[in-house]
């Protein structure tokens, strides 16, 4: 019988094993916005997203309120990495009368204990009395936590029954009995569970506790999640102190293969029987019990006490889990076993008191097992959702178990080894109580507040709101006008530049047509195919060397035609005319479709005798030179009318091109009786906005901020291209490189240490920001980058340097958006329509690939401009199609 009833209580590995990963599943049920409701594993967030970094200083109060005592403190911190602190307390015994009585009368006794110990401690000059004080709130109960200092109650536990408390505000209620009390200094900052307040009380500089275990009366489990899973909560960034309440864990049925019949007979016993299964087989409150109803079993089947009177075990209570840890911690034989038995009343044989001591050891050592699978469940979720394959772990821990089982720690230690080989913990035992770490939470509450405001005040002037929005909008459409007239558009900053494209693809376009590329160190040639299927390319890439691009421009235009002879050679066209559209990415003054001047060279070009010259007409000089005829140039575009004219071809409603890359510009379809630089009246012509140089006039000087003119300062063209300073690729890195650098030096950032790297410029590129701002990537990759740069992060710095990273891009998409929004409002007016739908064709690795830009552009033009139905197209080569589609327009 007796190894019948060891054997019951002792569980096999494999079934550990499923208990782990039923508890990691119903902690994801706790987690879901959807199944939270039906979890046994509540999931409760506490709001508290930080541990201490050892920076934490001043006076902090502390109210714990524990099973029949309040227990007040007072923590000085000194910002010594919270390795002495200094702590004064005072405990005060509770009437059972106030634990079962008016919830208004349990509050207005707290708030008497902290106003007799403020007396007590104030008089001694420990602290002003003027001075606010932060006081952290120990409520040992289930609480719905929706702010680090508002919590509902769910329900009371432990002998507590105070009425109408349940569902109200428990930190509400304890602020207003304080107020009563006069203690208008002192305010109610944070609220919560031991199990938080032993996580905190085990976190010090440079050894971070992520995880505690409480193993007392009842049990407990807290860790720091990811917020981003914690889906009960608005919070995603960072982690986010998820408390378990694993007590309930088994109330569906999973753990009753395991639940013996001295386990139902304890729970038939409670105050809440089916409930708390999982507490009452590893909680001190229970242990006791377990071990009395599986001695009176086995007294009743004649395997203990057959020669004397046990009736004493059938009271509730005898037993208690202080005598179980006493008969077991004792290895010297029984002598301590039969003191305990006598002491109640019990007359054992020796073989009863190795039978007593056998029973004992089961139960707890079960108990400890059971602790360790838990745990394991909890590791090996942190491991898996930081996409780790190692996780090394520090646990707090605490409760009358830990401290009374000397080989508590140990089975703990090698069960969750086995059951989670890739996790290692380093189990950290709570000093001080979770007073101590309430103090911690308030101290870290009180300093991320502090930080919040600072990086607030840093990131405000990039915040920008609908007022200066629609602001932005309004200029563009005013600087758009002066651009378009005839008599102000020398003196515009939004050039307006005509490009002598009329009409965008009707589908009828056929041939064969070449297309040159020419806007940096690579040249490109292509044959593109236009047929009633849709359209073929074929291309080549030259190299144009450094020394044609700084040389004259007769070697230039003799390179770029030697390119074209060789790609028709290779295609066997060489002795085909084909019509030919140029793509030329740099700044011009368009007079025709097939005539433009250049106005000055960018990109590292400087070839001499090219500016003010006729670009198509120096091409067609060195065909001639170079006694090729098989050249017909029918017109020249920039990339911006070449992405409309390419998404033109797949959708007829495309009227606007974007280009939002390395730089960025607009073009779209004017009315020709608008376009006061160009006769006629008749029809449409695609404007190229030349957008990027907006606000060049100082129109837009109110919104750029200090970060903006340092970048502007540094640039080749301080003054110039300012709305493309705002937006584009080029300069977004440069401009959070310099936010990081002005919360570095007001340490927010790396805890004030120098970071040297983060003086070179370029270092942060602007792919960084895509990467980073990235939905649901670990902050552990986004640290990985951070060190690329040589950058020390912690996670809470790579929270801010995220946040950081989208407060820029975010005002990036909104600017481009506000432009476009005077764009579509224009055309929309224009045509003296309602509802305008209307295509825009997009290109650039900004917009492309950037996960957050497309969205937040989207999301403010519809905003701005809710009479404009804007699709949005990726163009797929802008450049080499769309030039050949302009070249197929105009020959049809």
């Amino acid at each position: 019988q007796i190894q019948r009833a060891l054997r019951s209580l002792a569980i096999p590995l494999d079934r550990l094993h499923i208990m782990k990963t039923h508890m990691i599943r119903d902690m994801c049920k706790g987690l879901n916005r959807h199944t939270y409701a039906e979890a046994k594993v509540r999931m409760l967030p506490t709001y508290i997203c930080s541990t201490p970094n050892g920076t934490e200083k001043g006076n902090f109060l502390v109210v714990e309120l524990c099973q029949s005592q309040v227990r007040t403190l007072l923590v000085t911190l000194y910002g010594d990495g919270n390795l002495s602190p200094q702590m004064m307390y005072k405990i005060f015994d509770m009437p059972e009368s106030i634990m079962q009585g008016e919830g208004e009368a349990l509050f207005d006794f707290i708030a008497q204990c902290v106003s007799q110990f403020l007396a007590d401690t104030t008089s001694s000059d420990t602290i002003n009395s003027e001075e606010s004080l932060p006081l952290g709130f120990v409520f040992p109960f289930s609480c719905r936590q929706t702010q680090l200092d508002k919590a509902e109650l769910l329900s009371w536990s432990k002998g507590f029954s105070c009425s109408g408390v349940v569902g109200k505000d428990v930190v509400q209620l304890l602020q207003s009995a304080i107020n009563k009390q006069e203690l208008s200094h002192v305010k109610v900052v944070a609220l919560m569970n031991d199990t938080v307040g032993t996580m905190m009380t085990c976190s010090t500089e440079g050894r971070p506790c992520e995880v505690a275990v409480v193993a007392d009366k009842g049990s407990n489990c807290c860790f720091m999640a990811e917020a981003h899973l914690v889906e009960t909560t608005e919070e995603t960034s960072g982690r986010m102190c998820v408390n378990t309440e694993w007590g309930c864990f088994g109330d569906d049925g999973t753990l009753h293969d395991i639940m013996t019949p001295y386990d139902e007979c304890v729970d038939e016993e409670s105050a809440n029987p089916g409930e708390k299964r999982f507490e009452k087989l590893v909680g001190s409150l229970y242990l006791g019990e377990i071990v009395r109803h599986a001695l009176i079993a086995l007294t009743a089947e004649k395997a203990l006490f057959t020669e004397c009177d046990a009736a004493v075990l059938k009271e509730k209570g005898v037993f208690t889990t202080q005598q179980v840890l006493e008969i077991i911690n004792n290895e010297d034989g029984t002598t301590e076993v039969k003191r305990v038995l006598e002491v109640l009343g019990l007359h054992p044989s020796e073989r009863d008191c190795g039978r007593v001591q056998q029973i004992c050891r089961a139960v707890v050592s079960r108990a400890a097992t059971l602790y360790a699978t838990g745990l394991a469940a909890i590791l090996s979720y942190m491991c898996r959702t930081r996409e780790m394959e190692q996780l090394m772990v520090n646990v707090g821990v605490e409760g009358e178990l830990y401290q009374g089982y000397t080989r508590f720690e140990e089975i703990l230690q090698s069960v969750s080894k086995l059951l989670a080989p890739e996790c290692t913990a380093t189990f950290l035992p709570s000093r001080d109580g979770s007073g101590r770490g309430a103090a911690m939470v308030t101290a870290v509450a009180l300093r991320l507040a502090a930080q919040r405001r600072e990086v607030n005040e840093v990131l405000a002037p990039l915040r920008l709101n609908r007022a200066d929005l629609e602001k932005v909008q309004a200029l563009m459409r005013q600087e758009m006008e002066v651009g378009l007239g005839r008599d102000t558009h020398a003196t515009a900053s939004v050039r307006m530049l005509p490009s002598y494209v009329c009409h965008t693809p009707d589908g009828t376009e056929r041939g064969d047509f070449l297309a040159l590329d020419l806007g940096g160190t690579n040249f490109r040639v292509l044959l593109v195919r236009v047929t009633e299927e849709g359209i073929s390319m074929a291309s080549e890439i030259y190299v144009i060397p450094t020394a044609i691009m700084q040389g004259t421009g007769q070697e230039l235009f003799d390179h770029i035609i030697d390119c074209i002879v060789d790609f028709q050679t290779k295609q066997n066209m060489l002795t085909h005319v084909l019509p030919l559209g140029f793509t030329f990415s740099f700044p011009c003054q368009q007079v025709g479709l097939d005539k433009a001047l250049l106005l000055t060279w960018t990109k590292g070009f400087s070839a001499s005798g090219c500016v003010g010259r006729d670009v198509v007409h120096l091409l067609r000089d060195a065909a001639q030179r170079k006694q090729h005829k098989g050249l017909q140039v029918v017109a020249l575009l920039n990339d911006t009318v070449g992405t409309m004219m390419s998404c033109g071809y797949d959708d007829p409603k495309c009227e606007i091109g974007l280009i939002v890359g390395t730089g960025t510009n607009a073009c779209y379809m004017e009315e020709m009786k608008n376009v006061g630089t160009v006769e006629g009246n008749e029809g449409r012509m695609c404007i190229n906005m030349e957008w990027g140089a907006f606000g060049d006039n100082g129109c837009l000087d109110h919104i750029f901020t200090h970060f903006d003119r340092i970048v502007d300062d540094s640039t080749i063209n301080p003054g110039k291209q300012r709305f493309e300073k705002l937006i584009s690729g080029m300069y977004l890195g440069e401009i959070v490189r310099h936010i990081l650098l002005t919360m570095m030096e007001r340490q927010l950032l790396f805890q004030g240490r120098p970071c040297p790297k983060l003086q070179t410029k370029h270092i942060f590129q602007t792919k960084f920001l895509s990467t980073i701002e990235l939905n649901g990537l670990a902050l552990r990759q986004i640290r990985a980058i951070l060190q690329e740069l040589e950058l020390d992060a912690s996670f809470e710095d790579s929270v801010l340097m995220r946040e950081v990273c989208q407060a820029v891009s975010l005002r990036a998409a909104q600017l481009c958006a506000a432009g476009l929004a005077a764009v579509v409002e224009k055309m929309r007016e224009n045509r003296g329509l309602e509802q305008l739908d209307v295509t825009v064709g997009v290109d650039g690795t900004l917009y492309k690939l950037h996960p957050c830009f497309s969205k937040n552009l989207q999301n403010t033009l519809k905003d701005l401009a809710p009479k404009c139905n804007v699709s949005f197209l990726l163009s797929e080569d802008g450049s080499g199609k769309g030039a050949a589609l302009v070249a197929a327009v105009a020959s049809r």
